[in-house]
């Protein structure tokens, strides 16, 4: 019978509003204290009062990763090198290569980033949706084992992604990795599904098989199940940092604003942390490094 993990990152979304170290006061907050709360606790951090009425929207941005400094490395997000993205629905339509579930206004599934942590400052938030959902990937892996274990042994095996459309600077097509995974007794959840089944639907590359397809809906369902994800809506002036290692995120599709200055606008910051997990060696191709503080993850820059 399979192990069920016993950590403080297990958690159903009605529980984490009860610890006392979910959510705190930004300018009460040290940014370095904020490395072991999410490496070693429940892996989410809500902090409020990031005072975004003292700037404008570029003088914010900077603000924010400055903060974000006195954590961890901030990688690129793009391959020009940026290190915030703007959070927003750019309107560049279905087939634009540019496009990227974070830059239309679509609903998204559950999902991880190429990062140790991912932090969010909310700028403006939509008129109507754009509400947060965070589940914790250890949880998932413990009910997925008590339910069906034939499907976990299936999520801890390989799958082909396909290199993203964006990733412009990354001479590999496509990199193996797991759903779940341990390395050296810590664990580990990485999950983008739009890009395994863009590597399904690509005739060059190997098809899914029928269990793995049946095991990632059930990772999705099991996510998506009551009382499992805490749901949430950032206002302006919140930061949410997520450890990706053990959580999942997403967000409800929205509807913004009229006025352009009043439209959804979240700035995200993708960070290598030095006190991070070892990894699978699995995951060397897609993040560079898999040794426990090594800098890896974000994306490769044109030169």
């Amino acid at each position: 019978m399979t192990r069920l993990l016993d950590h403080p990152a297990v958690w159903k979304g009605d529980e984490l509003p009860e610890r006392e170290k979910w959510s705190g006061t930004f300018d009460k907050t040290d940014p370095i204290a904020v490395r072991e709360r999410l490496e070693l606790g429940s892996g989410a951090l809500l902090l409020r009062g990031f005072p975004v009425d003292r700037y404008d929207k570029d003088s914010a941005r900077e603000a924010f990763r400055n903060w974000c400094t006195g954590m961890g490395m901030l990688l690129s997000q793009n391959e020009k090198g940026d290190t915030v993205f703007d959070v927003s629905d750019a309107g560049f339509g279905d087939n634009d290569p540019r496009t990227r579930g974070p830059n239309t206004s679509k609903k998204l599934s559950f999902h991880t980033d190429r990062c140790d942590v991912i932090a969010f400052l909310c700028w403006k938030q939509a008129e109507e949706g754009g509400e947060n959902e965070i589940v914790s990937s250890m949880h998932l892996y413990n009910e997925i084992a008590r339910q069906r274990p034939d499907l976990l042994k299936v999520l801890m095996e390989p799958f082909v992604y396909k290199r993203h459309t964006v990733d412009l600077a990354n001479p590999e097509d496509l990199c193996r990795q797991p759903i779940f995974s341990f390395q050296d007794g810590h664990f580990a959840c990485s999950f983008l599904r739009v890009l395994i089944d863009r590597a399904h639907a690509d005739p060059e590359l190997p098809d899914l098989s029928a269990k793995q397809i049946e095991a990632m809906d059930f990772l999705e369902r099991v996510a998506a199940g009551p009382g499992n994800a805490i749901h949430f809506r950032q206002e302006p002036g919140d930061i949410l940092l997520l450890n990706n290692w053990i959580t999942l995120h997403r967000r409800s599709a929205f509807v913004d604003a009229d006025a352009p200055e009043e439209k959804r606008c979240l700035f995200r910051v993708w960070l290598s942390m030095p006190n991070s997990r070892p990894l699978d060696p699995l995951f060397v191709t897609n993040f560079g490094a898999t040794g426990a503080g090594k800098v890896r993850g974000g994306f490769r820059t044109v030169t």
